[in-house]
């Protein structure tokens, strides 16, 4: 069998999900600002929505690898998903006044640079998230669930020093993790030990 008959096809379920995660970001950011302040109905749409969005992170990554169906696509549009789906969220709650706008900059920021390295070495590979990497979506998601979901209003402030604890966490393994990945793209693009650092030109 042929390397073209055995190679799996992007058109696969992980990989609809995924996009499907994505189209879902513009309609939570929508309904989370529609509803404010006011906490109501929608909001609680908004935060269920989230939820069930990123959860299916982990429900695409387990049929893809217990399937056969891992493809480059997958690896790259993945974590993109992840980002577009916090980032709405991030920046719908800076809007809102219930995040302050350094933190969410702050994250963005990383997340960005990080999707450009992504696609500038497509040339030479693709590079899947890490397991830090999973690690700060995971801690990302709780805390901006928390933030989101409406449970201050029921239950008290104390709750707040929740939220604020898991979303201190996820700052520090966002800046962890995004100096972790400038350390792997300095070793990757590094010249081997002994190679010349300018190939020696024609002399024809």
């Amino acid at each position: 069998m042929s390397a073209d008959e055995v190679r799996v096809s992007n058109w696969n379920l992980p990989n609809a999900i995924t996009i499907v995660r994505i189209l879902l970001a513009p309609v939570f950011f929508v309904m989370l600002l529609v509803d404010g302040h006011d906490h109501g109905a929608l909001r609680w749409a908004a935060a269920v929505l989230f939820i069930l969005a990123i959860a299916t992170d982990g429900i695409d990554g387990h049929i893809a690898r217990s399937r056969g169906l891992v493809t480059d696509l997958g690896k790259l549009l993945d974590p993109i998903a992840d980002k577009v789906l916090t980032g709405a969220a991030l920046i719908g709650l800076s809007i809102l006044g219930e995040l302050p706008w350094w933190v969410t900059a702050l994250i963005l920021v990383r997340e960005v640079g990080i999707t450009v390295w992504r696609f500038v070495q497509l040339k030479d590979r693709v590079i899947p998230a890490s397991r830090g990497g999973k690690l700060k979506t995971l801690v990302q998601s709780i805390a901006i669930s928390l933030a989101l979901l409406p449970f201050p209003a029921l239950f008290g402030g104390w709750v707040d020093w929740v939220n604020t604890v898991f979303m201190a966490l996820a700052l520090v393994l966002t800046v962890v993790t995004g100096i972790d990945y400038l350390v792997q793209a300095w070793r990757l693009n590094r010249p081997a030990p002994g190679a010349p650092s300018n190939p020696p030109s024609s002399t024809r």
